[in-house]
């Protein structure tokens, strides 16, 4: 094995996988180079021995583990101790609870103690150079689930690590209904209504809450929130934030932010005609005019922002603007430095995006600016103090609004509320990679094996994280990503969970066909979610679809996240579609996803038809196959759905045409609806019998990707056919 090998090995890259079509795929030895090196790995003799030998030695060298988890349900708690032979040695201890917890009914008082090495048990031992070193078992204290920091010294040698006790299973669908449950999914940005400037709100997102719970549907499920680019709003995909741990103010509803009605400055631009004639262009749009919409909104922010941070003591309307300045105040003191860095790197990505629009990222800053720890940096917030507290601002009104909509979930009985959607990475240009670039893995990018979707494979472009540096911080960055998303949330999807156990990199430069996955510290990370999802009181759903191992999907099961289940690839190799008996109640079932065909699209081939006209397909012969095939599919479908007596064929849908109606709208979620999973999912655009998709993998401009909008308006959604025909189906099927 040549030492690109070992060190690979070791690392944790796979030196194959098996593919989507039962092929062996071999890691290229250019892209293990080209990924080790993005690690920060030297790749010259030398030093990949010297590499080699710190990795194998390290479990010896290091006193402690760079990070341990105690499992919660074990009755004896014990951690590795590694230390040289030495006489008698007496050990001290002590179990310090995390700082500044969001729970404080979890802090305990810190616990120490001390023993006598000798009275440790010894589990191996190894001898290095000329030192003799043996591991023990440090017997650890019983403590309530959370965070602590685990210390031990003895002479003047101190080590220590951070020490998390965790549970096994996340809180469970179970405990928050015990009924089987149904619910909407929603991009929100797609939201029409009568008020909205051009794309859905948050105010349009609690009419849809009031609209549903009358409905008696239990979740609304949503696109990531996380911020992308103020400067640069044509940067679109959900998918692809600047950061996994605050929210996108695009959302916010300006006319509903506390002082605009008392801000003389926003009554009177909003009020003008071209700025009413802008408003309405943005509406009548079909696609959404990012750009458009931004300037709109974020022209009256700043004035408001501006009308806060000066307002006149003297006014009538003093209580209001005190009101806002105290909570104000908290969200910041709350959010402390993270939230500063944040309003920061907004900062700095508008001034030099004024200088320069081509600058799109902090790669293209002067090189004392990309540090954020640098003294420019710190310089540029003392000048631009006021601007680093207007981005403050928009966070903290987009989290007034958000909590809102949360909090009406709550008064309106929904078992679940919002059911949001954690993005598996960050843009390479944003501000998580900006403000920790030793977790990141900059040049590399995250993606995924050519599959059934996509026979090219797929490069999604965002950053991946660097496993070893994700433990040596004792998995902080993942703990604030869910708990950012989960404060909002009844149930949290994680976007291709996968990837919390192996990741697919692609080397820079290289195709997408070409990547290596590589391991994550699988059995950590659900331990940390299971963790996170009990303090939050917020269901787990892992979306396991796509190349996955054998077992994966019902391992997450065994750890109480739900599994996620697409009717579309719930076949059997003959092609038959699975009974719903087949899908396991530990589970979310739904006909499509984001990035799939919707019901109306894969019925009349539409999707092929764009595959087609992007050129998606390897061959022609491919494309032939994916016709021929789609027409068994579709005589499949409605044999499975007559056999269970959920559609009247008489009523049902020509096949020559393959033409679209409400009776196979409704069976298909009558099908879904027998199914013993937990909850049911109905996306917007199959409830309104939309053709077109809201994205294809592996394309940008070439289709109007996360720019579509919804036909009608939420004022009128509960009054559409389908829509009441789908939910008597429902409500009949999935009582509340």
């Amino acid at each position: 094995m040549s030492l690109i090998e070992q060190l690979a090995d070791i690392v944790g890259f796979h030196s194959s996988y098996t593919g989507t079509f039962g092929d062996q795929v071999h890691a290229k030895d250019q892209a293990k180079r080209a990924l080790l090196k993005a690690m920060g790995f030297e790749l010259d003799d030398k030093s990949l021995t010297e590499s080699i030998a710190f990795l194998k030695q390290s479990q010896w060298l290091n006193i402690l583990p760079v990070v341990h988890i105690a499992k919660l349900e074990e009755q004896q708690h014990v951690i590795r101790v590694s230390l040289p032979k030495m006489g008698k040695l007496l050990l001290n201890w002590k179990v310090t609870p995390e700082v500044g917890s969001e729970i404080a009914s979890e802090i305990a008082s810190e616990v120490i103690g001390s023993i006598n090495v000798d009275d440790m048990k010894i589990i191996a031992g190894e001898k290095i150079a000329e030192t003799q070193y043996y591991q023990y078992l440090l017997v650890l204290p019983k403590v309530e689930q959370g965070y602590y920091q685990l210390t031990i010294s003895f002479g003047d040698v101190q080590a220590s690590c951070p020490l998390l006790y965790a549970p096994k299973n996340c809180y469970s669908a179970q405990a928050a209904s015990v009924n089987k449950i149904w619910g909407y999914t929603a991009q929100l940005y797609s939201l029409r209504s009568k008020n909205n400037w051009g794309i859905g709100d948050f105010t349009d997102l609690a009419k849809l809450v009031e609209t549903s719970a009358q409905q008696q549907a239990s979740a609304i499920g949503l696109n990531p929130l996380h911020p992308l680019y103020q400067q640069n709003p044509a940067h679109r995909s959900p998918y692809s934030p600047s950061s996994r741990c605050f929210l996108n103010p695009l959302y916010i509803d300006v006319t509903k932010v506390a002082n605009f009605e008392y801000c003389e400055l926003a009554q009177l631009k909003v009020k003008t005609k071209t700025f009413q004639k802008n408003i309405t262009d943005a509406k009548a749009s079909n696609l959404i005019d990012y750009s458009a919409v931004a300037k709109l909104k974020f022209d009256i922010t700043e004035l408001l922002f501006e009308d806060f941070y000066h307002y006149d003591t003297s006014t009538d309307k003093t209580d209001c603007y005190k009101k806002m300045s105290v909570e104000f105040d908290h969200f910041k003191q709350i959010n402390g430095q993270k939230l500063q860095r944040f309003a920061t790197f907004d900062t700095l990505y508008e001034y030099f995006n004024i200088a320069d629009k081509n600058a799109y990222g902090w790669q293209d800053w002067p090189t004392n600016f990309q540090d954020p720890d640098s003294e420019e940096v710190h310089r540029f917030q003392l000048a631009h103090a006021t601007r680093i507290e207007y981005f403050c601002f928009l966070q903290w009104i987009a989290h007034q609004q958000l909590s809102a909509v949360t909090q009406y979930t709550v008064d309106k009985n929904m078992a679940i509320g919002l059911y949001l959607d954690l993005a598996v990475g960050c843009d390479g240009s944003g501000f998580d990679v900006w403000s920790d670039k030793e977790l990141y893995v900059a040049g590399a990018s995250i993606g995924a094996p050519p599959d059934g979707m996509n026979s090219l494979g797929q490069n999604w472009g965002l950053t991946p994280i660097n496993p070893v540096a994700l433990q040596k911080q004792g998995y902080q960055p993942l703990v604030k990503a869910l708990r950012s998303s989960m404060q909002y949330a009844g149930a949290l999807r994680i976007d291709h969970i996968l990837g919390l156990m192996r990741q697919y990199w692609v080397a820079p430069g290289m195709a997408a066909n070409e990547g290596v996955y590589i391991n994550f510290p699988w059995d950590d990370i659900l331990r940390v979610i299971a963790l996170e999802s009990r303090r939050n009181h917020c269901v787990v759903i892992g979306e396991d679809l796509g190349n996955v191992p054998e077992g994966f999907s019902e391992t997450i099961q065994n750890a109480g996240l739900l599994s996620f289940k697409v009717l579309f690839f719930e076949r059997w190799e003959s092609g038959l579609f699975k009974r719903p008996e087949n899908f396991p109640p530990q589970s979310v079932i739904t006909v499509a996803t984001h990035d799939t065909a919707t019901l109306t699209g894969w019925w009349q081939g539409r999707d092929l038809q764009w595959r087609q006209q992007l050129k998606l397909y390897p061959n022609v012969e491919a494309e032939h196959a994916d016709r021929d095939a789609r027409a068994s599919e579709r005589e499949n479908l409605l044999a499975a759905l007559n056999d269970l007596q959920v559609i009247d064929m008489s009523k049902a849908p020509p096949l020559e045409p393959a033409l679209m109606n409400t009776e196979l709208s409704i069976a298909v979620q009558k099908y879904l609806a027998a199914s013993p999973s937990h909850i049911q999912l109905i996306p917007l655009e199959d409830a309104l019998e939309i053709s077109e998709q809201v994205n294809i993998p592996g394309t940008i401009d070439q289709h109007p990707n996360w720019l579509q909008k919804l036909p009608i308006a939420l004022e009128d959604f509960s009054q559409t056919s389908s829509v009441i025909k789908i939910v008597q189906a429902m409500n009949s099927a999935r009582p509340k």
